[in-house]
């Protein structure tokens, strides 16, 4: 039986050596699907104006080539002739929660989990349509979503998820009905039964949640360190968990090589967050300027949002949750000027919730931001600014590469734009007119403009 195995394993070897073969990675090269984009400007996620006319060419996911060096070398090529429109990187959300995006507040308490994930799934196709290719999402049941994404059973932008945030009892993560405590010792709620919120009250417990959430892939970890506007027990300026109870989660996310986000207001829920470890900041509408110099010294990312009382609220107007939302809305403006003066590095999201009609405005909530910015700076923040904060998570980021920028060896996230975004930033708050290409890991997902063959 081995003799005939033998022989078997030998004839197998010289067939082998008779078959002409390609390197491995010439066959690659050669096989790769390729799209060349002509005559186009490019925006490259860094500078502050467009390129000269040139050529991008992709191939496979990467970037290959810009210009002179854009020289296609497979047969089946896709050709885009761009006509003057501007290639740009695909935009990056640093604050989403997908899972709760678009469907009311209640819907997600009480409906079946099933609802909430053919619902998110939408939610992600809309998102990619609009042009954002890559989010960091900060709190909810999303991993099933993500890897469903990932292996290509519907659309949507790349995720890296934190999984359920972590919250102290009558924190901002605590959704439980005023009848639902004392809770009953062991007991877990709907949200932490299907992985939206984990509730912890000592520094065992964070470790434990922080490394659950580790164990099943988030790729950072996000802790409930101040009041919110849309949770119903805790002002504003509630300070959440204690220095060792932080301590804890930035332990777990070291050893894992990532880091921990807080959702925080005050200077000193900022403080103490920022003395526990954590990286970055989300929200920080009520700090003052030391607070802000603090975080400029220790290099720590202020994740703000451009909340302003700009649309209709979901909360009554005098009830205690729409006075918390005006009291943050009031701090937006001094928040970015605080940013901008102490050069904090500042990325941007639209954190929205339980709306539909909000969310579908996430182009127009980047574009507002010249409100304290130029044009040229909000898509730098939107784009390889948000990148960088994304790199944050080192060796658990789940995709690998280079996002935010079109240069060569970058993965190929890219929208082609109809005009320059640059002079009319507007263009990007209407993404169904203006995106007329958009393309995802180098495949395309939306094409209105035609290719030349």
């Amino acid at each position: 039986m081995l003799c005939t195995l033998h022989r078997r394993f030998a004839r197998l070897i010289v067939i082998a050596l008779l078959v002409p073969t390609v390197p491995a990675g010439e066959a690659a090269e050669q096989s790769a699907p390729e799209v060349l984009f002509r005559d186009v400007r490019v925006f490259d996620g860094k500078s502050a104006a467009l390129s000269s006319p040139t050529s991008v060419l992709v191939r496979g996911n990467r970037i290959a080539a810009i210009g002179a060096g854009a020289v296609p070398t497979n047969p089946a090529l896709t050709i885009i002739d761009g006509g003057g429109r501007t290639l740009m990187p695909g935009l990056i959300d640093a604050l989403v929660h997908i899972m709760f995006a678009t469907i009311p507040q209640l819907a997600v308490l009480t409906s079946d989990i099933g609802f909430v994930n053919v619902a998110a799934a939408k939610a992600a196709n809309d998102m990619l349509l609009r042009g954002f290719t890559s989010i960091r999402d900060l709190g909810g049941p999303v991993f099933g979503l993500k890897q469903g994404i990932d292996a290509g059973l519907v659309t949507g932008p790349r995720i890296w998820p934190s999984g359920a945030f972590i919250s102290q009892s009558g924190g901002h993560g605590d959704f439980r009905l005023p009848n639902d405590m004392p809770a009953r010792p062991g007991d877990f709620t709907y949200s932490e039964r299907v992985g939206a919120a984990a509730i912890a009250d000592d520094p065992d417990t964070v470790r434990k949640r922080a490394r659950e959430q580790l164990a099943l892939g988030a790729s950072q970890i996000k802790l409930m360190a101040g009041g919110g506007v849309t949770s119903n027990y805790d002002p504003l300026d509630v300070t959440q968990y204690t220095v060792a109870e932080l301590r804890a989660a930035v332990e777990a996310a070291e050893n894992w090589g990532t880091y921990v986000t807080v959702h925080a207001y005050t200077p000193r829920a900022v403080r103490q967050s920022i003395e526990a470890g954590v990286r970055c900041i989300d929200h920080g509408q009520l700090l003052d300027e030391a607070t802000a110099k603090l975080m400029a010294e220790k290099g720590i990312w202020w994740s703000l949002q451009p909340f302003v009382d700009d649309r209709p609220s979901p909360f009554p107007e005098g009830s205690a949750n729409r006075r918390k939302q005006l009291e943050m809305f009031n701090g937006t403006d001094t928040a970015y000027a605080l940013a901008k003066k102490h050069k904090v590095k500042t990325a941007w999201g639209t954190d929205t919730l339980f709306d539909a009609k909000a969310a579908a405005t996430q182009g127009d909530q980047l574009a507002k931001m010249v409100r304290w910015y130029t044009p040229a700076e909000v898509l730098k923040m939107a784009t390889s600014d948000n990148a960088e904060l994304l790199a944050l998570s080192g060796l658990r980021s789940p995709y690998e590469g280079k996002l935010g920028v079109v240069e060569a060896g970058a993965l190929a996230d890219l929208l082609l734009v109809d005009g320059d975004p640059i002079a009319d930033i507007d263009l990007i708050a209407d993404p169904a007119k203006n995106f007329v290409v958009i393309i995802k890991d180098g495949r395309i997902y939306k094409n209105t403009h035609g290719a030349a063959r």
